[in-house]
Parts: C-alpha cells; structure tokens; sequence
C-alpha cells in the first residue's frame, strides 16, 4: 500500500515538473502550463484545465495538436503511477468528437486499462467541464524500458 502511495506521488510529481519545465521539453510545458491534478490514485488521474488563447487555432478553438500532448502526459503519468517508470509509446490513437474554445474549462481523466507484462494500455477522456460534453479521447499502448525518470529531490 504505501509503495503505491509513493508510485502515484511520483507520477503527479513528474507530471508537475513537465508542465513547470524541470524536465521535459518546452513545447510540452507551454502546453500543459496551468493543468491542476484534482485527482490521483494508482492507474488513475483526473486534472482540470482552462484552455489558454496561445493554445488555441485562428478561430479560438483549442488547437488538436495542445490536446495531443496533453492526453499524452497526462496518459504516461497514469501509466507511471502504476509502473513507476516512463513507458515508451507503441500505439497513440485520438478520436476528435468537439471543440473547446479559449478560457474554457475542461477535465482531462486517464484510466490504466491493462496492463500485459511490459505492455500499458492506457484512455483519456477529454471533456468541457460545465457539460460533461466530451472532446477527445485518447487511447495509448506503451511498453516498458530501461529508462527511469529523474527523481527531484525533496
């Protein structure tokens, strides 16, 4: 119980430290810069999110490529709090359903779907949060590696 207490610290950790810039690249924190984790246990995450305007297309709506990236961490960190590592993407699949225009409110919820040996499933549903209206869903395979993420010291 309590080394999965510290797995799930761990991949909220690394998630924050992604959209901070610790770590990671700068296009990815640009993106993610001001997502909050709302929620976070062992193969599961839920994190709000206001879409910003420099994330956004020429019409203000929530650019699919900012949406891309955020399924895709908030994916990996759902994957790392059940593995404790940083997998390597396989497969990545989105399903565009809407839009989400600037300055609204969306939640962004992973689920470990399976898990095979060295091999994550992963979905991420994206949705506005006044309507439950979903946008994205992301659905991901990863598979294990040698890597281990940097661990910041507290």
């Amino acid at each position: 119980m309590e080394e999965s207490f510290v797995q799930v610290q761990r991949s909220v950790k690394w998630l924050e430290d992604i959209t901070t810039g610790a770590i990671g690249f700068e296009l990815e924190s640009r993106t993610l810069q001001g997502l909050r984790v709302i929620r976070a246990q062992r193969g599961f995450l839920r994190c709000s999110f206001t879409v910003p305007s420099d994330a956004s297309d020429a019409n203000g709506n929530w650019h699919v490529g900012a949406i891309a990236t955020i399924i895709d961490n908030v994916g990996g960190a759902a994957i790392y709090s059940t593995a404790d590592r940083v997998k390597v993407t396989l497969d990545f699949n989105i399903s565009y359903y809407s839009a989400a225009r600037t300055q609204e409110q969306v939640e962004i919820e992973a689920k470990v779907i399976g898990n095979k040996g060295k091999l994550t499933s992963v979905v991420v549903e994206v949705r506005k949060k006044d309507n439950g209206e979903l946008i994205a869903i992301g659905k991901q395979w990863t598979a294990s590696n040698a890597y281990r993420s940097p661990q910041s010291k507290l």
